[in-house]
């Protein structure tokens, strides 16, 4: 981890410019409410897994040829299917 010596609210922004990039203020008159929302866009939520279980997941996709992504999603329909049955 990087050490500073100034606090960290004094600390030169990225990059090591000595200016800060941000304005004091910022001037929203004229902006549009809702401009780049987009009625049908989908949200993909990442999911974060442990480093034990990614690395054994890997390996299983590459075994079979497949993405990572196409695995997890197989399992996981696999369990939903049991878990319905069980029902």
């Amino acid at each position: 981890m990087l050490e500073s010596s100034q606090p960290a609210g004094q600390r030169e922004p990225s990059g090591g410019n000595t200016k800060s990039s941000m304005r004091s203020e910022y001037d929203f008159s004229q902006g549009e409410r809702g401009r780049f929302y987009r009625e049908d866009a989908e949200l993909q939520l990442p999911v974060f897994l442990e480093d034990s279980v990614r690395d054994y997941l890997q390996a299983r996709a590459k075994e079979k040829g497949i993405g990572l992504n196409d695995l997890v999603n197989a399992l996981l329909k696999q369990d939903i299917a049991l878990i319905e049955a069980a029902k």
